[in-house]
């Protein structure tokens, strides 16, 4: 897979994409990054990318021209998924992570400043949003959808059971998880998980995944229901 990603400040991906998951699915030749500074492709003098809103208003607004060219310059953009993150795009979630996992490459806009040219949506196949709260820019919400892709391409997680069991996944919270010692200070692991019976734990596992879901997301369990 390819992502490239078209952002005012590039350096805000070096540690992030440079450790952990996405670094090994990068050494394993899963995933070929690419971050595009899209001031490079302003054609005003001092490289500037925002100006004034038509009919007034505060902040200053993405200019459509330097982000048209920027997109224009990559080697397969008329096939890719284009991602514009916005406030305004539908709710980012795992299905859409999986959907995206999919394909052959994406692109990624970050916006900045107050907006940007209404017209920049006309550029992008969909808009995405990581939440109801807003952010400087786009760049933590890009990094967001790369690590959840990421981490769903083949051979980057050790089992594909490791992503499957995981939150969200099949549509419910991930059931608790125990480690050595078995008991501290009174706090016992279940009995079902140390009994070696791989039947019970996976029942027992069920329940539990079930019981957290309607006690801190029942939201999830409606989605569930509605799909079915």
């Amino acid at each position: 897979m390819k992502i490239t990603i078209l952002s005012l400040f590039p350096e805000m991906f070096t540690h992030v994409f440079g450790t952990s998951m996405i670094l090994h699915a990068k050494d394993i030749g899963a995933v070929t990054i690419d971050i595009i500074n899209f001031r490079e492709f302003s054609t005003s003098k001092h490289k500037k990318v925002d100006d004034a809103s038509f009919g007034g208003g505060p902040g200053m607004l993405l200019s459509i021209e330097p982000i048209y060219r920027a997109l224009n310059s990559i080697e397969g953009h008329e096939t890719a998924t284009k991602i514009l993150m916005t406030p305004q795009g539908m709710p980012y979630h795992q299905d859409k992570a999986k959907e995206l996992a999919m394909k052959d490459h994406i692109i990624i806009i970050c916006g900045h400043y107050e907006g940007f040219d209404e017209r920049i949506r006309s550029l992008v196949n969909l808009e995405i949003s990581i939440g109801d709260y807003v952010l400087t820019g786009g760049e933590i919400g890009a990094m967001a959808i790369v690590d959840s892709v990421s981490r769903l391409l083949p051979g980057v997680l050790s089992s594909e059971d490791s992503f499957i069991q995981e939150s969200f996944y099949n549509g419910m919270l991930e059931y608790p998880q125990f480690t050595r010692p078995q008991d501290f200070m009174g706090m016992k692991v279940p009995e079902v998980l140390v009994s070696g019976n791989h039947q019970e734990v996976d029942k027992w596992r069920n329940e539990a995944s079930m019981k957290r879901t309607k006690e801190r997301r029942p939201d999830l369990l409606k989605k569930t229901v509605k799909k079915d």
